[in-house]
């Protein structure tokens, strides 16, 4: 399948790709417990500022503000009716600022979890879920976006199920899962389980991998986890700006651009093609993260030692695969994260 990104890969050998939405969004004024996407109605001048900012820090792809777009999150705020509409404007805004750019930028239709819990042990079926996420879809689809991006999954029944809906729809897809469970998803899933599951799936994604889950060490330990599966797909990997704190009221990720840096050229050496930064993640630490991609060399697989020198030490003493890689927790720290 012939499309923007597939385009990119196959000449590229990273792609970065954007940060935080929901940290940029507060910054502009969003309050806690309003949903984002009725931004695209309401403030799409704000919407815009925020694809441009990724684009201008040097964004080869950015994520639509769509994460919370099906229609069982959208229902939190009485605008389930709004499914199409919603996503179709977010990808509209995307598809006009990478086609303003004046380069090759792909615009990835963000599809997050659905909140719910899926059969048997939720009420959510597999039936309902690809409803959704598929009614989604057509409205990214309809608005431009080149890929669809499922993001920050736990169960794999809804990765699944998410899969099943980009087919529906026609379109190409990645997907990633959020580790941040002592090395597994909330539902018990490991990084040796999605290598394993994105090719079982029909279509299987052009890439797939971690985003979010606690800091940059442990997203970097999964991505070794993808490699010693013996996956050949492209890697992705968006880990948060360091850890969060509560200053003044308000969530602060210590992650310094210089941190972020090293964090894209370790997550470039680990194996991962495209990178990025989640949580606390702004067009400063991105400008740093294309910065370092393009000057320094192409090193080896970095050793978990080498990970916990330079970002610090992981959250816990497992990578969640019991009996994969080395996981000894380390606490060394070599650079500033304040």
């Amino acid at each position: 399948m012939t499309n923007a990104l597939s385009a990119l890969l196959a000449e590229r050998d990273w792609i970065l790709a954007d940060g935080a939405t929901g940290t940029t969004l507060f910054n502009m004024g969003l309050q806690s417990g309003d949903a984002p996407e009725l931004w695209n109605v309401d403030h799409p001048d704000r919407i815009a500022t925020l694809y441009k900012g990724a684009v201008d820090a040097g964004s080869d792809l950015f994520l639509t503000n769509s994460f919370g777009g099906t229609a069982a999150r959208l229902k939190l705020h009485d605008a389930q009716s709004r499914v199409f509409e919603l996503n179709k404007l977010a990808a509209e805004i995307g598809r006009e600022v990478a086609d303003a750019s004046g380069r090759t930028v792909v615009v990835a239709g963000s599809m997050g979890p659905t909140g719910e819990i899926m059969a048997p042990m939720g009420p959510l079926t597999h039936e309902r879920a690809v409803e959704m996420f598929h009614e989604q879809a057509e409205g990214l689809k309809a608005g431009g976006a080149d890929v669809l991006w499922v993001e920050t999954i736990s169960a794999p029944e809804e990765y699944k199920a998410a899969a099943e809906a980009a087919r529906l729809a026609g379109m190409p897809w990645c997907g990633t899962m959020s580790f941040d469970t002592a090395g597994r998803t909330m539902m018990g899933f490991t990084s040796a389980d999605l290598a394993h599951l994105v090719e079982t799936l029909d279509p299987p994604p052009l890439a797939f991998g971690a985003n979010c889950g606690v800091g940059a060490s442990d997203l970097l330990r999964t991505v070794l986890g993808f490699r010693a599966a013996g996956t050949e797909r492209p890697v992705i990997a968006k880990g948060n700006a360091g850890i969060p704190k509560y200053v003044d009221g308000h969530i602060h990720y210590d992650g310094t651009p210089e941190l972020m840096a090293r964090y894209a050229v370790l997550a470039r050496d680990a194996g991962a093609t495209i990178i990025g930064g989640c949580c606390g993640t702004q067009t400063d630490h991105l400008r740093a993260m294309r910065a370092a991609l393009e000057s320094e060399p192409r090193g080896e697989a970095p050793t978990l030692e080498v990970i916990a020198a330079e970002l610090g030490g992981f959250s816990s003493g497992s990578d969640g695969t019991e009996g994969g890689a080395p996981s000894r927790e380390r606490r060394g720290r070599r650079r500033a994260r304040g």
